[in-house]
C-alpha cells in the first residue's frame, strides 16, 4: 500500500493543486453563499411539490405543481437503484456547489490525458484547459447544471474507448461503463448525443486503420467490449432511460397531435426555435479573442471611459445617469455591446485560450498519431454544425436525415465537443516536442504556428474590419427604437450607435492585444524547450500556469465572486396575492397568474399549483392548449375547466396584482350532461371555443366504446368529490342514481395512472382535449387514480441488476491484477 502511494504521489499532488484552484476560484461556496443561478430557480420552482413530499419521506412521480400536471420524473426522482444516484450525491453534496461538478471536470480531463501519455503536469494543464474554458463557467453561472454534469464526464468516456482500442479491455471496459453510466445519468440527452457524433468519428478512423493494418479481428474485439460496457451503462439507467423514451412521444419535443394551427412541426422543435442561438461565423473568432464579438449581451463593457458614455456626458448628461441611460439603449434589439448572431443574445463567447489555440495549430502540424485526424474531424463537423441558420446547408441535412437531432435547441451547445478536442491535439502537440529527438526541425514548424496564429491576431488589431463588421444585423431596428426613445431625434440616435460600433471594435481590439501577448509568451515557453533552456516539467508547469491565468482572466468576466448570493437571498419571497391564496384550506386547485409568462413563470410554482410553469420536458397536449388557448384572449372554458380558482391580473398601473377568485372553476371532478364526440384533435382543440365544461365533454371518437353512450340524468343529488389528495393516488368518492361520466380536472396521460373502483380496476378515457374521464356507475363508489409506471418500477428492477454487475465489473479491473498474482502463487507447484 505504501509503495502504490508513492508510485501515485504526483497524481495525488496534481489532485491537491486542483482542489486549491476551486478554492480560490469559487472561495464564496466555501463560506456558504450559493450561485444566484435563474435556472437553478426554475429548477427549485418546479421541484417545489416533489421536495414537499421528500421532505416527509415520500416519494411522487407525478406533479400537479406545474403546467397543470406532468412525470415528476422528468424533473426530479431519487433513481435509488442506480449506482449513480449515490455517485452523483456524494458528488454534490462532499464538496459545495458547484466545487464537486468542477472536481469532476478537472479529475476526469486528467484521466484523458494520462491515458494519452502526457506528463502529469502536462496533462494538468490540459485538465485546466478544458475545465475552465469560457462556455463551463459560463453555464454553472446560468445554472445549466446537468449539461455541466454530463460534459463533465466525455472525458473519462473517451478514455475508456481509448484504454479499449489499445488492448486495456477491463479497464477500459469499466472505465466506459462507469463514465457513460454517470453521463446518462445526468439526464441532458443533447449532449450525450453530441458525444455519440464524435465517438463515431473516432470508430470510423479507427476501422479505417484497422482495414488498412489488417487488425479488422482486433477492431471487431474492441468493439464488443466497448457494447457491453455500453450496454451494462445503459442497464444501470433503465429506470431513467425507458422512463426518458416513453415519455418523450407525449413531451413537448414529441409528434404534434394538430395538423392546423400547429405551432410547432409535425415531429420535433421547430426550425426557427432550433437555431435561435447559432453560433455566427465570424464569432469563432472568440475562441481565440473574447471579445471579438462584444462578449455577452449587456451592457457590462460600457463605462464611464466608452465612447458611448462620452457621447451622452458631452451632451450635459450627468455620467451617473448617462451610466443608466446606456443600460436601457443596451436593452434594445442591436445596441448591447454583443454584436453577433445568436438572436436572443447570450451570456459570453466561447474562448477557448489564445495559447491553446496557438498549439491547436501546431497540432495540426506536427501531430503524427492518427487521433489528430479524428480530433480535425470533429472539430470541423462541431463548428458547422454550431452556425445552425447562419449557415444551415449542414445543419438542415441533420434535422431532415439524423434521428432525433429535430429535437434539440441551442445548436451552438455542440461546441462544448469542440472545447474538448482543441486541447487535446493542443496538449499532443506539446507531448509531441517532448518525445521528438530531432528537436530543430520543429523550429520551422513552431515558427508556421506561430506565424498562422499570431498573424491572424495582428490582423484583427490592426484590420479588424476584413473579419468584422461590428454591425449586427438588427442594428437598424434598434436605432428605430432608439429615435423612438429620443423623441424623433435620429441624429443623436445615429451619434449614440456610431459611438457603440467605436466602442465594440476598442474591446475587440484590446483583446487581441491581449491574445498576442499570451500567444507569443506560449511561443517563447516552447521555443525555450527546444533550445533546451529548460526542461519538460518546468515547461509544462509554466504552461499549466499559463493556461491558468489566461482563462482565469476571460472567466472571471462571466462567474465571478458577485455572482455567488447568502443562500436566504436566493429565496423567492410571496406577494400579497400569494399570502391571500395561502389561507384557503383546500388541498387542491390551480392559479393563473395572468402577469407572469405561462411558459417561464418560476415565482408561482414557490406557492401554487399553477397553469404555468418552467420546464422543457412539458406535455405537448399542454403546450399545444397553451398556444391555442391562451393567446391574446384567454378561454374561460379552459380555465375553469382547469380547476383555476384564483386569477392573478394587474392592476390599473400594471405594478402590483389583483387577486380574483373564480367562481366557475369547475372542481377537482364533476359530472356532465352530456358528450359531444369529435373526429379528431383538431376538431377537439376548436370546440373547446365557447364549450361549457360544465354541462359537455369533449371526447375525441376513438375513445367512443370505453366512453359509451351514457348520459347524464337530471338527478340533482348526483356528486363526486375529492376527498384524499395525493399527486400519486387521488381518491374520491362519487354518489348518483344512474351512470354518469365525470371528468376529473387532472392531466390525462395512459402510461403509468390506472382507475380504479372499488378496488376494481377500470377504463377511463380522455376528454376536453387533455383531462381524463370515466363512465362512473350508479350507486356510491370509491374511484381512484393511481400512478405506478412499469416504466420507473420494472427499470428500477433492472438497474439494481446492473449497478451489481458494474460494481463487480470495477472490482475485477481494480484489483485484477492482484487477484492473478494470488492466483498464480496458489497454483505453484510445492517445491
Amino acid at each position: 500500500m505504501i509503495n502504490w502511494f508513492k508510485r501515485n504521489g504526483t497524481h495525488f499532488t496534481v489532485a491537491g493543486v486542483f482542489l486549491v484552484i476551486c478554492f480560490i476560484y469559487f472561495s464564496p461556496a466555501f463560506q456558504g453563499k450559493t450561485l444566484g443561478q435563474g435556472d437553478v430557480l426554475g429548477a427549485q420552482s418546479t421541484q417545489k411539490e416533489i421536495m414537499d413530499y421528500r421532505a416527509k419521506d415520500t416519494t411522487i412521480l407525478w406533479t400537479n405543481q406545474i403546467f397543470g400536471g406532468m412525470p415528476a420524473y422528468q424533473i426530479w426522482a431519487p433513481y435509488s437503484a442506480n449506482i449513480a444516484s449515490h455517485l452523483v450525491y456524494y458528488i454534490n453534496y462532499t464538496l459545495p456547489s458547484p466545487v464537486g461538478m468542477v472536481l469532476v471536470l478537472l479529475l476526469g480531463t486528467y484521466m484523458l490525458f494520462i491515458v494519452l501519455k502526457l506528463n502529469p503536469w502536462l496533462a494538468a494543464a490540459g485538465a485546466i484547459a478544458f475545465t475552465f474554458t469560457s462556455y463551463n463557467m459560463i453555464l454553472l453561472a446560468a445554472g445549466h447544471t446537468n449539461q455541466v454534469f454530463a460534459i463533465a464526464f466525455f472525458a473519462p468516456i473517451l478514455a475508456g474507448i481509448i484504454l479499449i482500442f489499445r488492448g486495456k479491455y477491463l479497464t477500459g471496459s469499466a472505465l466506459l461503463a462507469l463514465a457513460l453510466t454517470l453521463e446518462i445519468k445526468a439526464n441532458h440527452l443533447q449532449m450525450t448525443y453530441y458525444l455519440m457524433m464524435a465517438i463515431l468519428i473516432l470508430l470510423g478512423v479507427e476501422l479505417f486503420h484497422a482495414i488498412k493494418n489488417k487488425a479488422v479481428a482486433t477492431y471487431l474485439k474492441s468493439l464488443g467490449y466497448l457494447l457491453a460496457a455500453s450496454l451494462l451503462a445503459f442497464a444501470v439507467n433503465a429506470s431513467v432511460l425507458w422512463s426518458t423514451y416513453e415519455y418523450g412521444k407525449d413531451s413537448y419535443r414529441g409528434k404534434s397531435n394538430l395538423t392546423q394551427n400547429a405551432k410547432e412541426p409535425q415531429n420535433g422543435l421547430s426550425r426557427d426555435y432550433i437555431y435561435e442561438y447559432s453560433q455566427g461565423i465570424a464569432e469563432s473568432l472568440t475562441f481565440l479573442v473574447p471579445n471579438a464579438s462584444g462578449g455577452a449581451s449587456g451592457p457590462e463593457l460600457l463605462d464611464q471611459n466608452s465612447e458611448t458614455i462620452k457621447v451622452l456626458t458631452d451632451k450635459g448628461i450627468p455620467e451617473e445617469q448617462a451610466l443608466g441611460n446606456v443600460q436601457q439603449i443596451a436593452s434594445m434589439p442591436g445596441l448591447s455591446p454583443y454584436w453577433g448572431e445568436k438572436l436572443r443574445g447570450t451570456s459570453g463567447p466561447f474562448y477557448f485560450g489564445a495559447g491553446i489555440c496557438f498549439l491547436f495549430v501546431l497540432g495540426l502540424i506536427i501531430v503524427k498519431d492518427r487521433i489528430k485526424w479524428w480530433l480535425l474531424g470533429t472539430v470541423i463537423l462541431t463548428m458547422l454544425l454550431s452556425f445552425g441558420g447562419n449557415w444551415p446547408y449542414l445543419s438542415d441535412v441533420f434535422l431532415k436525415f439524423f434521428p432525433l437531432y429535430n429535437k434539440f435547441r441551442v445548436v451552438e451547445s455542440i461546441l462544448a465537443v469542440t472545447c474538448l478536442c482543441v486541447p487535446i491535439l493542443a496538449f499532443l502537440a506539446i507531448q509531441e516536442i517532448i518525445n521528438t529527438a530531432d528537436k530543430k526541425a520543429l523550429i520551422k514548424k513552431l515558427l508556421l504556428a506561430l506565424y498562422i496564429t499570431g498573424g491572424l491576431t495582428v490582423v484583427l488589431i490592426v484590420l479588424p474590419g476584413i473579419f468584422l463588421s461590428f454591425k449586427p444585423s438588427n442594428q437598424l431596428t434598434g436605432v428605430g427604437y432608439l429615435t423612438q426613445a429620443l423623441k424623433g431625434d435620429s441624429a443623436m440616435a445615429n451619434q449614440i450607435v456610431n459611438a457603440l460600433v467605436k466602442d465594440r471594435e476598442a474591446f475587440e481590439r484590446a483583446d487581441a492585444i491581449r491574445s498576442l501577448v499570451f500567444v507569443g509568451l506560449t511561443f517563447l515557453i516552447i521555443w525555450a524547450f527546444i533550445k533546451q533552456k529548460l526542461g519538460a516539467t518546468a515547461m509544462s508547469l509554466i504552461i499549466l500556469a499559463l493556461v491558468l491565468v489566461d482563462l482565469w482572466q476571460v472567466d472571471k468576466r462571466y462567474l465571478k465572486d458577485a455572482n455567488f448570493t447568502d443562500k436566504q437571498e436566493a429565496a423567492v419571497p410571496p406577494r400579497p396575492v400569494d399570502q391571500q391564496i395561502a389561507k384557503d384550506p383546500d388541498p387542491d386547485f390551480r392559479v393563473y397568474d395572468a402577469t407572469a409568462g405561462i411558459k417561464v413563470d418560476v415565482q408561482n410554482p414557490f406557492f401554487h399549483k399553477t397553469l404555468g410553469g418552467y420546464s422543457a420536458a412539458r406535455m405537448k397536449r399542454y403546450d399545444e392548449l397553451i398556444d391555442n388557448q391562451f393567446g391574446q384572449h384567454v378561454n374561460p372554458a379552459v380555465l375553469n375547466m382547469l380547476n383555476a380558482k384564483y386569477i392573478i391580473t394587474p392592476d390599473s398601473s400594471q405594478q402590483a396584482q389583483v387577486l380574483h377568485a373564480n367562481p366557475e372553476a369547475c372542481g377537482n371532478a364533476w359530472f356532465v350532461k352530456s358528450i359531444k364526440y369529435v373526429d379528431n384533435a383538431d376538431a377537439e382543440m376548436q370546440a373547446l371555443n365557447g364549450f361549457s365544461p360544465k354541462d359537455v365533454a369533449l371526447v375525441d371518437k376513438q375513445y367512443q366504446a370505453t366512453a359509451g353512450t351514457t348520459q347524464a340524468c337530471t338527478d340533482s343529488t348526483a356528486s363526486i368529490k375529492l376527498v384524499n389528495y395525493n399527486p400519486d393516488h387521488m381518491v374520491y368518492q362519487s354518489a348518483t342514481t344512474a351512470p354518469r361520466v365525470a371528468v376529473f380536472s387532472e392531466i390525462y396521460y395512459d402510461k403509468g395512472w390506472k382507475m380504479l373502483i372499488d378496488g376494481a380496476e377500470k377504463p377511463y378515457f380522455r376528454a376536453n382535449y387533455l383531462l381524463r374521464a370515466a363512465a362512473i356507475p350508479a350507486g356510491n363508489h370509491k374511484v381512484e387514480f393511481i400512478f405506478h409506471p412499469a416504466s420507473y418500477y420494472v427499470g428500477e428492477d433492472i438497474s439494481m441488476a446492473g449497478s451489481v454487475l458494474l460494481v463487480l465489473l470495477l472490482g475485477g479491473a481494480a484489483f485484477g491484477d492482484e487477484l492473478k498474482k494470488y492466483v498464480g502463487k496458489k497454483n505453484e507447484p510445492v517445491k
